[in-house]
């Protein structure tokens, strides 16, 4: 499975303005209901708080991945935010997190949804993908080095 295979071109941020968890879960469920991706923005951003109630999707190094599943979405979508301050997302280091992927999968997606999971995990353990994304200058930067993926 490759990133762009679900990651939104049009739900890439590189300037979060949200500075708290919650907002900023909302800020990224609403890239994608302009995207035209998602047909209900409250009720994905809902379960998408609901599954972080039940632990931090914030992994460490700087990187977070809130996701769930919602009948707003057909089929596997993905946005992409930068956060240069960091969010507070409770991560198992204590760090902000400054790369944020927010997953919506439909309710009966499961395999599709671990193999994003997982594709995204490998991807920003890598030091110098995360370096990449930090350091790139514009939106169209950040979509070209998801694109090399």
């Amino acid at each position: 499975m490759k990133l762009m295979d679900f990651l939104v071109p049009d739900a890439i941020e590189p300037n979060l303005k949200s500075t708290t968890k919650t907002d900023s879960i909302k800020e990224l469920v609403a890239l994608l209901k302009n995207a035209n991706v998602i047909s209900d923005a409250e009720a994905a951003s809902k379960v998408v708080l609901d599954r972080e109630q039940l632990g931090t999707t914030g992994i460490g190094e700087g990187i977070a991945v809130p996701h769930g599943k919602s009948e707003a979405v057909d089929k596997l979508v993905a946005a992409f935010g930068r956060s240069e301050k960091g969010v507070d997302f409770d991560a198992i280091d204590g760090q902000p997190a400054n790369l944020l992927f927010l997953l919506v999968a439909p309710v009966d997606s499961t395999g599709p949804h671990l193999m994003a999971l997982a594709r995204i995990s490998r991807l920003l353990k890598n030091r110098d993908f995360r370096t990449n994304l930090m350091n790139a200058e514009s939106k169209s930067d950040i979509l070209k080095i998801f694109e090399s993926q």
